[in-house]
């Protein structure tokens, strides 16, 4: 699947009063949604929101991670800066707001068209239905989960729409509790319908343990522990377990040549076979297939900048060492920064040059830490834009590190969490919890508060740590703000019961009466 090009498609209702002309040259309603073929088409476009900007192709990360105590911007673009920092002044943002919104219900409408209209299409083979169908919900899904976590609240904020979309329709609002639980519904039918792996040719289709998993997400979410848990199960110990494992090479995970590893739970699929001018719209010819981020993220002089990660993830790296007396091998994997080739001897590049005090002594460089994981460090011109990277959306040491807060979180023995942190940390020959957090290994609240640490670690700049966050309640109470503060200077723009959520768009409120804007907005 890596290289297929996703055939974008629209559908055009056309009224009239008495006369109907019709464009031979037109794909409608009436025309497409007939065959096997329309089907494979009409799963595909839905795929084909990855490549959108607004999702995670591009802007989708700055709302993952740089609003968090992660990242942060210094780009020259004021409002750009102001979004990851929680000056939301003009709601209509497109960059900061209003795109990803608008991309996550335009995915929502391409996967309701396919659950609508594939049904009735006559297939040899039911079974291929079912994948297709299996593959809409887990995308809606996917969407739905999107749409909770960035923008769900008490308030009936969020529509739902389970049909495709028509002009002038005005769906009712919906808190994000209720978002959540859709997403879940989704998932759970997905998780039906899709097979457990598939052929080397599809590989990067969702599947059942990628349904699982993403339920899971959702269920944490909501704190319902034991049905988070038990999605989780499947993966680590029951049927799903020989599907997955982590890799030997942690870099693995970030490479364009080791991907859709044992690792991987899902993987969106990214290629640079339309070099530029290759563009994002709906109806460009030869779109772009790229992951846009590196280019975003990359330092001064090869990109634009506009996200950067905050030091004291690289102190944190450094606080402990691994067996072998070394600093962490993640910490290499996960920023460029000045001492970087004092901490990793063996000739460090970044973006093709060495790195050594006169790349680091540079104006523009002094003092800053980059992004590395998803970096097109290997080019060096404007076809980041096209970064063939694929990016692990879920990888089994994500799934690894979840069913351990879960097994605690719901109950269970501290001693069988530890044993799951363990082996994320020994694939990175780091030693057990036990020789440098000893109270992590045995009591409930310190464990799960070394847990906050040890998915930084392992999952920095992957988009996680906005939902964990979240999760934990850091966003809904003055200590947990203050931790934050104390990584994150942004946070002292966090206004408690507001910014945990992003504004709807102006226009959507505007123009449906039954959405309401979130608080304090």
């Amino acid at each position: 699947m890596k290289k297929i090009i996703y055939i974008l498609f629209a559908v055009f209702l056309l009224n009239a009063c008495e006369v109907t002309v019709d464009n031979p040259n037109t794909i409608t309603q009436a025309t497409f949604w007939k065959t096997e073929t329309d089907a494979q088409y009409g799963i595909n476009a839905v795929y084909n929101m990855f490549y959108k900007p607004g999702t995670y192709s591009r802007w989708l990360w700055f709302r993952l991670d740089l609003t968090s105590d992660e990242g942060f911007s210094q780009s020259p673009w004021a409002e750009l800066k102001e979004w990851t920092d929680f000056r939301y002044n003009n709601y209509n943002f497109w960059e900061g707001n209003r795109w990803t919104y608008r991309d996550c219900y335009e995915a929502i409408f391409r996967a309701n068209q396919v659950l609508q209209f594939v049904p009735d299409i006559p297939f040899a083979n039911e079974g291929d239905k079912e994948r297709i169908l299996g593959q809409a919900y887990f995308l809606r899904g996917l969407y739905y989960y999107n749409l909770a976590l960035l923008w769900g609240g008490e308030n009936k904020s969020l529509a739902i729409v389970l049909e495709p979309s028509t002009p002038g329709m005005q769906p009712e609002g919906h808190t994000g509790t209720e978002v959540y639980q859709q997403a879940i519904s989704d998932f759970t039918e997905a998780q039906k319908l899709l097979p457990e792996e598939w052929n080397a040719a599809n590989k990067g289709r969702a599947t059942k343990g990628a349904a699982l998993a993403s339920r899971a997400k959702c269920y944490m979410q909501l704190h319902q522990w034991n049905e988070a848990k038990s999605d989780l199960q499947w993966l680590v110990e029951g049927e799903g377990k020989k599907y997955y494992d982590l890799t030997v090479n942690y870099a693995d995970n970030f490479r364009s040549n080791t991907e859709n590893n044992v690792e991987s739970v899902f993987e969106i699929q990214y290629s640079d076979v339309n070099k530029a001018p290759a563009g994002d719209g709906d109806f460009d010819v030869d779109p772009n297939l790229g992951l846009n981020r590196g280019q975003f993220f990359a330092p001064p002089g090869i990109g634009w900048t506009d996200g950067e990660i905050r030091p004291w993830l690289v102190t944190e790296f450094k606080k402990e060492k691994d067996l072998n007396d070394a600093y962490d091998i993640r910490l290499r994997y996960t920023a460029f920064y000045s001492e970087q080739h004092l901490d990793f001897p063996d000739n460090e590049r970044i973006y093709g040059e060495v790195s050594n005090e006169a790349t680091w002594n540079r104006d523009n460089w002094r003092g800053r830490v980059f992004y590395r994981k998803y970096s097109s460090e290997h080019f060096r011109d404007f076809d980041d834009y096209h970064n063939p990277t694929n990016v692990r959306l879920i990888r089994f040491a994500d799934v690894l590190l979840m069913y351990a807060e879960c097994i605690v979180e719901s109950g269970g023995s501290v001693s069988d969490a530890v044993a799951h942190v363990n082996r994320v940390r020994a694939r990175v020959n780091m030693p057990v919890l036990a020789v440098n957090h000893s109270a992590a290994t045995s009591s409930k609240d310190a464990f799960l508060k070394r847990l906050q640490m040890e998915r930084t670690l392992e999952l920095a700049t992957e988009g996680q740590r906005w939902a964990d966050i979240k999760r934990w309640g850091l966003v809904d109470n003055q200590a947990g703000i203050d931790e934050l503060k104390l990584r994150d200077p942004d946070f002292n723009n966090f206004v408690i019961g507001r910014h945990s959520r992003l504004p709807i768009p102006s226009d959507e409120v505007n123009n449906n009466p039954n959405i309401e804007q979130n608080p304090n907005y």
